[in-house]
């Protein structure tokens, strides 16, 4: 008899032993040894069993059942949070379940539209529930040595201004505990991949200076709309450039009140800065707000014609003049 029990508590040992071997295999080993990135979302309401069936269909695990049991002994049911998770095929279950139970392992998506400036960034930025709106501003104006190192296309940025421009207009996904750093580079990895060799090669045939093209581009972004637009309105400020004339444009007076006015008051105009293309010739000493693809591609593009002036309804339509007297007709009869 006692032989008997003994075989039958060696039996249990083993069984235990060897269920638990087993299920430490089921939630560490991956399904795949690939190592494909997929986007996995959790909406919400959704409960463990949605959650898992989800990731099943996904391939991310080989057994609902599994990741099911894993779950529930560690008492995660309720700890699974809503939002966008990149993750890797060579997951196991219990790597998967610690990024989809831990805040901020989850994305949101952030939108970032062309000719915003950095202020109104940082500003989003904020209430979106990110990192705050003084600390980006901090890390884009201080020390951008370490940004300048990184990336080329910053090498002919004066020190004495900040990453204006450089942070690339797009809808980016970020995770929830991203640092401003993190989502600094990410923009200005966007401005890298879209900055391409052959946009690189023009602004160099053109002796230009990166720099001037954002510059320029920014003001284009901020003056007219559409890609057409952008291409003659670059045209004409180069003409402007190349003859010492005042650029005259408005967005660079807004730049320096707030305001989002299409003809600047006389009191505006006097405003003494650099920034006032109406008392200074020449481009301002830095870019106004982050200028899109188009208006890079417009500052690097410009179509050639024969304008030496324009103005931009409040409806949004550009009208062209060749002479400062018609231009002056034509502020009389589309904005007086």
């Amino acid at each position: 008899m006692f032989k008997i029990l003994k075989y039958l508590l060696l039996l249990i040992i083993v069984v235990i032993v060897g269920g638990w071997v087993y299920y430490s295999y089921q939630i560490s080993a991956p399904v795949s040894a690939e190592q494909e990135i997929v986007t996995f979302t959790i909406e919400s309401g959704q409960g463990v069993r949605q959650i898992s069936n989800h990731l099943f269909d996904r391939g991310l695990i080989r057994s609902t059942f599994w990741f099911e049991v894993y779950v529930w002994q560690k008492n995660l049911e309720r700890n699974f949070l809503t939002g966008v998770y990149d993750l890797a095929s060579g997951s196991s279950i219990r790597e998967i379940v610690a990024k989809l139970t831990t805040p901020g392992e989850s994305e949101q998506a952030i939108t970032v539209p062309e000719g915003w400036n950095n202020k109104e960034i940082a500003a989003y930025l904020q209430q979106s529930g990110l990192v705050k709106q003084e600390d980006f501003l901090n890390l884009i104006s201080r020390d951008l040595s370490g940004y300048v190192s990184q990336y080329a296309f910053l090498a002919d940025k004066p020190t004495s201004v900040d990453l204006e421009g450089y942070l690339f207009p797009d809808t980016y996904r970020v995770y929830k505990n991203a640092t401003a750093n993190e989502i600094v580079k990410k923009m200005l990895d966007n401005f890298g991949q879209k900055l391409t060799p052959d946009l690189l090669e023009e602004i160099s045939r053109r002796e230009k200076k990166i720099f001037e093209i954002i510059t320029l581009a920014s003001i284009i972004e901020k003056e007219v709309q559409t890609p057409d637009d952008m291409k003659l309105i670059a045209d004409i400020f180069y003409k402007r450039l190349n003859a010492s004339i005042a650029l005259q444009a408005d967005s660079t007076i807004n730049y320096l009140t707030g305001k989002g006015l299409t003809q600047s008051t006389a009191e505006d105009l006097k405003i003494d800065s650099p920034y006032n293309t109406y008392k200074y010739r020449g481009l301002p000493p830095g870019p106004i707000a982050n200028p899109g693809l188009n208006a890079i591609t417009a500052a690097i593009y410009p179509t050639s014609n024969q304008y030496y002036y324009f103005l931009t309804t409040p409806e949004g339509q550009v009208i062209y003049s060749k002479t400062y007297d018609e231009h002056v007709s034509n502020k009389r009869k589309y904005l007086d």
